[in-house]
């Protein structure tokens, strides 16, 4: 009995480190400024997310020649990305799902199925 319990633990905690170095490894390669090349969602081509150590993300979204500026927050769990930015006055929550993370490309999927895809910048 005492084995088969041991044995239990060891595959919980696997599967625990598992989970957790791979939400850690998203969190690193997710720092720093990605710029939108593909846009499938609510963001324009050629806009840009920064993505902070601290938590931290600001948004600049490029519309009819124009800059508009936001700031949040957010959170990564697992191949989720929790955020939460601030508009005017209100603050907006939105979970995006990460399709593809590598060193220089990032892909982004909406509740709605739509994908960003995005380049980081250098």
């Amino acid at each position: 009995m005492k084995s088969v319990c041991t044995a239990v633990l060891g595959v919980v905690l696997v599967a625990f480190a598992g989970t957790a170095r791979a939400e850690d490894d998203n969190a690193k390669k997710l720092i720093g400024v990605w710029v939108v090349e593909k846009a499938g969602g609510d963001l324009p081509a050629g806009s840009t997310v920064e993505f902070t150590k601290d938590g931290k993300l600001a948004a600049v979204v490029k519309a009819d020649g124009k800059e508009i500026k936001f700031e949040g927050t957010y959170k990564v769990e697992k191949d989720k990305i929790n955020v939460e930015l601030k508009v005017e006055s209100e603050t907006v929550k939105e979970t995006v799902t990460i399709k593809k993370l590598t060193d220089d490309v990032l892909e982004l999927e909406d509740k709605d199925k739509k994908l960003d895809v995005f380049k980081k910048k250098k």
